[in-house]
């Protein structure tokens, strides 16, 4: 009796919890603008208790084994939690505080314990595998039958076949990784906001865009400070590193960006150290040679030797380019300073790149900016897909958001069902972490007779409005936005009847993001929307063939650069060893002189600030940028063939890989699509890497 009456006490309570915690209200529209760092360890707490009772319930029912209370029963054990998790980390990655960041560094440790636990549950595992023999299982077919399998695999790769001992140290690695990935994230953030470069002499701005100066001023007025304010988010640290001509100010700010959380307070050398270990520790004990095998054994790439050849491959086929192009830009800046100018520095090769630009193409990208109003590439992209797939794409008002700034956004098909939402967060606040990343928040598709829609969000940190002007976006922008865009396309059009099976795999998630790239660079799509912004008027044709001629100048540089981040990736994880190697900044930069085309300084440590693959989802996967690449080139031939704006085409795209999710082998897809193999060349014709 006083059993029930506790547990009764109990649920009243955590009833009474979740009515006044905004994090564990049920519904598609998230109050954004009601949670607070308060909240999210109660929840969390009382979705971790409801996830393990569902856990126990299920190891403990006796009924005869059913794909439904197997294998749909088996998804819901986390999912409350986990979405509930995503939204936190979603908050703390856009509007983070230092009572939030405290909030989830005490719930992380019992999430990462729970969540780990579960592909090494043997009881969980032996009522997968007892439902894998019946006559049910043995009948399924298509995307069930693919759950299935991939589940008892992903259980055995991930250790649910060893002993307790080893059990425990893989539960140990996980809960340790987790925390210092978080660390790893929150210097980045802390060494990114802890540096600025305030200016007040305005002939120190020589050459800089008026769109740059105004920014700089907004931002020193925001900060109560006179003169024009420069830090390392990325318009601001860009605008400095391209066009600026004091070398003072640009070696300042390249040192100060690529020495970020390498030193100091917010110090990351000893947890990629502590990383790297953790990770090898856990390949080891799954029996593996190295972390990349695996982390890639099922991708389209298989295993580490086969990223480590790809990579080869394409440094082999653009050297010679690289080559001859290093050779150009000094001999450019040589041939306007004279035959004594001295050999580029580091900090050089965007400024000399541009100026070389300039006088090659006559095309400078600050003046396309007038023509991409945010908004207008917004309606544009939101154009483009409703010719592609038939689906329209609208803004919603009254939605809570996290900022004022961001919008929301809903799609809907054809018939005018509701395909999904997401939101666009698309400027820097230095409560946001840099660069740009796509979220899936809510996860809905076909599931149980009927569609759920999808809730995701599009973050970037692009150039802002300023004053009574609109956001005005660079070329580079524009692509951005439209890359982050294609990520939220296959989340929203996702037709995926087994939740399990939405998330890609890695080598293949860039595809639909690439992809649509392509588009901002042809005319008719560019006449959705390149449009300036005081007069309506297009695109300039003499400007856009110019940009146009420039899309491949100095693309072997480019391609170089991304080849080292995958390659310095690869290595960190398989060859180096600190005995032999030496500190692990050293390393780095001995790979990266490989790939840059002026010395790296001896305080270069761009590493200590590489969050794809020490805090985010990269870790042996930075190659599948360019690996997606490949698949994204030879793809886009065929609306090239069959028109741009083909219905035909796009509805083919959105049916064999939008809607699909991992319900197939990825290479399965991409034949389904292109109806061949990838043509393996595509990417070098695109990026004009050929013998001509």
């Amino acid at each position: 009796m006083r059993k029930t009456v506790f547990l009764f006490a109990c649920a009243m309570a955590m009833n009474a919890a979740s009515q006044n915690n905004p994090l564990l209200e049920k519904g598609f529209r998230i109050p954004f603008d009601r949670i607070r760092a308060e909240h999210v360890e109660p929840a969390i707490t009382q979705l971790l208790a409801e996830a393990k009772a569902k856990r126990d319930a299920y190891v403990a029912s006796t009924a005869p084994r059913t794909y439904a209370n197997t294998m749909t029963a088996f998804e819901d054990i986390q999912e409350d939690l986990d979405q509930t998790m995503g939204i936190v980390r979603h908050l703390e990655s856009v509007a983070t505080t230092p009572a939030l960041r405290a909030a989830v560094t005490n719930v992380l440790p019992k999430y990462t314990a729970f969540v780990s636990s579960i592909p090494l549950d043997k009881e969980i595992y032996a009522k997968i595998k007892e439902f894998s023999v019946t006559p049910e299982a043995k009948a399924l077919t298509g995307p069930r039958k693919r759950f299935l399998t991939w589940t008892l695999d992903e259980f055995r790769r991930n250790g649910a076949e060893l002993g307790e001992a080893d059990k425990a140290k893989l539960r140990a690695i996980s809960v340790e990784m987790s925390q210092l990935r978080k660390r790893f994230s929150d210097n980045v953030l802390d060494a990114t906001n802890a540096f600025e470069i305030v200016v007040k002499d305005d002939t120190l701005l020589a050459g800089l865009p008026e769109s740059a100066r105004a920014a700089a001023r907004e931002s020193a007025k925001r900060k109560g400070v006179e003169g024009w304010r420069f830090t390392l988010q990325e318009p601001s640290f860009r605008a400095v590193m391209t066009y600026l001509d004091d070398a003072g100010i640009r070696e300042r700010m390249y040192r100060a960006y690529n020495g970020r959380a390498a030193g100091g307070a917010s110090d990351n050398v000893a947890i990629m150290k502590r990383i790297l270990e953790l990770r090898r520790e856990r390949a080891r004990l799954l029996g593996y040679r190295n972390f990349a095998d695996f982390t890639v054994e099922n991708r389209m790439a298989k295993n580490g030797d086969r990223v480590r050849e790809f990579l080869a491959t394409l440094d082999r086929k653009t050297r010679p380019f690289y080559d001859k192009e290093t050779a150009e830009i000094l001999a450019f800046r040589r041939s306007i300073e004279g035959d004594k100018a001295p050999a580029l520095a580091p900090w050089d090769i965007l400024y000399y790149a541009e100026k070389m630009r300039k006088a090659r193409y006559d095309f400078d990208e600050e003046a396309v900016r007038p023509y991409f109003p945010m908004d207008s590439v917004l309606k544009g992209m939101f154009e483009l897909v409703h010719r592609l797939y038939g689906i329209t794409v609208t803004k919603a008002d009254g939605v809570p958001v996290w900022n004022p700034a961001v919008q929301y956004f809903e799609v809907r098909d054809a018939d005018g069902s509701l395909l999904g939402c997401f939101y666009a967060d698309l400027y820097p606040r230095e409560d946001k972490r840099g660069g740009a990343w796509s979220d899936g928040l809510i996860t809905g598709g076909p599931i149980d007779g009927t569609f759920k829609p999808h809730l995701g969000a599009i973050n970037g940190n692009m150039t802002p409005p300023v004053g009574d002007k609109p956001a005005l976006l660079t070329h580079r922008d524009v692509e951005t936005v439209f890359h982050e865009f294609g990520h939220q396309l296959q989340h929203v059009l996702s037709r995926v009847p087994v939740r399990g099976l939405n998330e890609v795999a890695w080598d293949f998630v860039e595809l639909p993001s690439q992809i649509m790239e392509n588009w901002t660079w042809e005319r008719e799509c560019l006449n959705l929307f390149a449009k300036h912004y005081q007069t309506g008027a297009p695109l300039p044709e003499d400007l856009y063939q110019k940009m146009k001629r420039a899309r491949t100048f100095r693309a072997a540089y480019a391609q170089m650069r991304q080849l080292s981040l995958g390659v310095v990736d690869i290595g960190l994880h398989v060859d180096y060893e600190q005995q032999r190697d030496g500190d692990i900044l050293a390393y780095a930069r001995r790979v990266f002189q490989r790939y840059t085309p002026a010395p790296v300084p001896e305080d270069y440590a761009m590493i200590a600030s590489f969050n794809h693959i020490f805090s985010g989802g990269y870790a042996c996967g930075y190659y599948s940028y360019k690996w997606a690449e490949v698949l994204d080139a030879d793809a886009f031939t065929r609306f090239q063939k069959e028109g741009i704006f083909s219905r035909k085409a796009g509805m083919a795209f959105r049916r064999e890989i939008l809607e699909k999710g991992n319900t197939e082998d990825p290479a399965q897809l991409f034949r389904n699509f292109m109806g061949r193999d990838p043509d393996a060349d595509a990417l070098m014709r695109r990026n004009g890497l050929t013998a001509k």
